[in-house]
């Protein structure tokens, strides 16, 4: 099984290096092939500007080998050839945006089959804003105000992006929505990574992860160690 690491957004900029440099560390470092999915920037049209500056910021890093994977819509995430490109990637990346367009056009997809089948090879699976929350469990998209099922690879957990400036005002309303589920909250800028198990996350980067679980409220800056309640030891 590979790696995860969970962003709340803002990326490509300042301390944002660090948790991208260990995701690069953990996918085998700068040769290894690293695969930027807009797919969230897409309803806007704004995917190919975010790809650009996906591809910007991983060399800018050192990666070698750093190409944006066109998966706009469903078509293109069933397209045979993408899903070859995906399954042999060693850090696929998945942008911000709309988040429950994101996880309808990936969910049940070759090319989200094919990430599977990387990370279960060995491949860090990363995700900024809307692309960290589709990860998890749960998601909540703000456009309809409504809770969905995301792709599962953290099990009982729900994230909240963008947390030192919107998304703490999430947390009431998903708490009561979401009992038994560990809400967590990630600053701008600052990202999670876990350690190939699912047992344990440090925190990296600029920010806070705070953990909502139930009445207790848990903070964790950057260099902490720290569990979530369940994660998931097997994808679907």
């Amino acid at each position: 099984m590979g790696y995860l690491l969970l962003e709340g957004g803002a990326e490509f900029g300042g301390r944002m290096s660090e948790p991208d440099l260990r995701a690069i560390e953990l996918a085998g470092g700068f040769e290894a092939p690293v695969r930027i999915i807009p797919t969230a920037a897409a309803p806007d049209r704004n995917h190919h500007r975010a790809g650009d500056n996906g591809l910007r910021w991983f060399r800018s890093l050192g990666a070698k080998d750093v190409a944006v994977l066109p998966v706009i819509d469903r078509t293109s995430a069933d397209e045979p050839a993408i899903a070859e490109d995906m399954r042999s990637a060693k850090l696929i990346y998945l942008l911000g945006g709309f988040t429950d367009y994101l996880g309808q056009t990936l969910k049940n997809s070759r090319a989200w089959e094919a990430a599977l089948q990387a990370y279960r090879n060995g491949a860090v699976i990363a995700g900024s804003s809307a692309g960290a929350m589709v990860l998890c469990e749960f998601y909540y998209d703000p456009g309809t105000r409504r809770v969905a099922a995301g792709l599962n690879l953290v099990a009982r957990a729900c994230v909240l992006p963008h947390h030192n400036t919107f998304g703490r005002e999430w947390a009431s309303r998903l708490a009561e929505r979401l009992p038994g589920v560990t809400l967590v909250g990630i600053d701008e800028r600052t990202g999670m990574v876990d350690d190939g198990a699912g047992t344990a996350w440090s925190a990296l980067g600029q920010g806070v992860v705070t953990l909502y679980r139930g009445e207790r409220i848990e903070r964790h800056p950057a260099g902490e160690k720290f569990s979530l309640l369940s994660i998931q030891s097997e994808t679907e």
